[in-house]
């Protein structure tokens, strides 16, 4: 039986997260859970997994909490997230908040040699190199949850370090594939918001219409498996079935493929180096998916990637600033603040005017991405 602790328990991932937990309940126990603000769904996820350990966002969500849960801990705020990564009850934690926020409840679970379930792209786009520095100084280790990652993680099983010729991601190519500059100048957020294949969050839907998503997960690919990025390709398949690839020296490629259901990554998250039968995952019939298509990524008119790529090869403190600039641009485009395309704009304004320097700590990771953040809101709120 291993204890898992959920980062983002009501999203879309966690909440899929839990439906494992649900089916297997023999092999798996939900010992914390953690929401920023949809306090009355995660008390009904309190009352029928009973973690002993809860964290809330919100004052009003930690007072309901308190009042409704007098058997359970339960902490509020950034500060809370911090203590459920320090948990020694924990055997695995799953990272399934968005945003940079994540971080630091990341670092404290490396800190405890725990199992990181990866499902926050941004822990190692801001802090990649911190992160690594970590893991080589303790015994934790990290499962990627993303369904491209944990599908190179997966066909990297199939050779050596050395014998590894190209990592190839694969998009779907979001909402707007296809579209052209002038279509994307006017769209509106619900149109932004509907997503071809996958069941998401709205700041993720959003990276992906913008593919800011799949630049992100280059960065991150670089960071988990020591690839250069002259070594990572992008290739669009809009019907999201081989979730990713793995390009050897003999010219051979071992890709992964299923549903697009992220309940497969994060079983396989959960418990590998095993597999576990789940009735509640739908297999692939092969005769529903009999045309599989690829596509070359429009970066004419999809920038996030190429701009994804720039941050990542300069490096340092680089990627903090694309991933910072890219979550408050996506704020301020679900608050119709912003054109889709002004998303572009905000990004490569700031990483235009920002002069990198060394990441050796947290604290520098936090200031960047604080300064960045400061400098978005006095422009544009």
């Amino acid at each position: 039986m291993k204890n898992i602790s959920i980062l983002g328990s009501t999203g879309s991932i966690g909440t899929n997260a839990l439906e494992i937990i649900r089916e297997l309940k023999n092999e798996f126990n939900v010992i914390a859970l953690t929401a920023n603000s949809n306090y009355k769904f995660l008390a009904k996820q309190i009352k029928e997994f009973k973690p002993k350990y809860v964290a809330i966002g919100t004052e009003e969500g930690y007072k309901f909490l308190k009042n409704e849960f007098n058997n359970i801990e339960i902490f509020y705020g950034k500060e809370g997230l911090k203590e459920i990564g320090k948990l020694n009850e924990t055997d695995i934690i799953l990272t399934a908040v968005s945003g940079a926020i994540g971080l630091e409840a990341t670092i404290e679970a490396i800190k405890k040699e725990k199992r990181i379930a990866l499902a926050n792209k941004e822990t190692m786009v801001a802090g990649g190199d911190y992160i690594n520095s970590l893991l080589k100084k303790y015994k934790a280790e990290i499962i990627p949850v993303d369904s491209e990652h944990s599908a190179l993680f997966q066909s990297l099983l199939a050779g050596k370090d050395k014998e590894v010729k190209n990592l190839v991601l694969t998009g779907s190519g979001g909402t707007f594939r296809g579209k052209t500059i002038e279509f994307l100048k006017n769209v509106e957020l619900e149109d932004a918001l509907k997503h071809p294949n996958w069941s998401m969050g709205k700041k993720i839907t959003i990276d992906s219409s913008t593919l800011i998503n799949k630049g992100l997960e280059v960065i991150e690919a670089h960071q988990l498996f020591n690839i250069d990025y002259d070594k990572i390709k992008v290739v669009i398949h809009p019907q999201s079935i081989i979730h990713s690839m793995v390009e050897f020296v003999d010219n051979s490629i071992v890709a992964q493929m299923g549903v697009p259901d992220m309940k497969i990554p994060i079983q396989y998250a959960f418990s590998y180096p095993e597999r576990l039968e789940n009735k509640i995952i739908d297999r692939l019939d092969f005769m529903k998916y009999s045309n599989l298509t690829f596509e070359e990524v429009d970066n004419k008119v999809f920038r996030g990637i190429e701009l994804a790529f720039f941050a990542g090869k300069i490096g340092k403190s680089m990627p903090i600033v694309f991933n910072a600039a890219n979550e408050m641009a996506v704020e301020l485009f679900l608050n119709n603040k912003i054109k889709f395309l002004d998303i572009y704009k905000i990004i490569e304004n700031e990483m235009n005017n920002h002069k990198t320097i060394n990441i050796d700590n947290l604290n520098v990771i936090l200031e960047v991405d604080r300064e960045i953040r400061d400098k978005i809101r006095r422009e544009y709120l």
